[in-house]
């Protein structure tokens, strides 16, 4: 009697039904990696368990393990998204007053970034936008480190006052 677990017997299984269950799990679901995925697993288990499984029920132990892989796929898709839907959103995001309150804000930082001497205001965008170090703006400048520092220092001063206090 054939066994499973030879494998001249495994290939012909594999070279007979791989392809038709492959497009069984891909018409069924649509998606091309993980029908390859599933099928690859399930031929997997079937060697794993080929001791167990008669020749002439191969095929049917393939296909349904390969279902059965796609469904937790699946399954652990439908988990996470939701699991997402139900993650913490902003709840005031949306709200018009949230939106008019980051509206003026907004405007308010722009006529204080606008009243900074143009050094302050430099060394302020370049550090706090751009994330350049104090010691590359100096560079960029010509000026010392200390004088960046002193630069931010006075911007930073500036902004606060003309945001009242934020």
């Amino acid at each position: 009697m054939d066994n499973v677990c030879e494998e001249q017997v495994f290939n012909s299984i594999f070279r007979a039904h791989s392809k038709t269950i492959f497009n069984y799990i891909y018409y069924k679901y649509g998606n091309e990696e993980k029908a390859y995925d599933a099928v690859q697993e399930a031929f997997v288990k079937l060697w794993e368990n080929c001791a167990k499984v008669i020749p002439e029920k191969a095929k049917a132990f393939v296909y349904k393990v390969a279902n059965n892989l796609y469904l937790n796929v699946l399954k652990a898709e439908k988990v996470r998204l939701k699991y997402a839907e139900k993650a913490p959103k902003n709840p005031n995001a949306e709200s018009p007053e949230f939106l008019m309150e980051e509206k003026q804000f907004k405007e308010k930082l722009d006529r204080a970034l606008d009243s900074l001497p143009e050094n302050q205001r430099t060394v302020f965008l370049l550090n706090r936008i751009d994330g350049k170090k104090y010691t590359e703006i100096a560079e960029m400048e010509g000026v010392s480190v200390k004088a960046i520092e002193k630069r931010m220092h006075l911007a930073l001063k500036t902004l606060r006052e003309q945001i009242d206090g934020i």
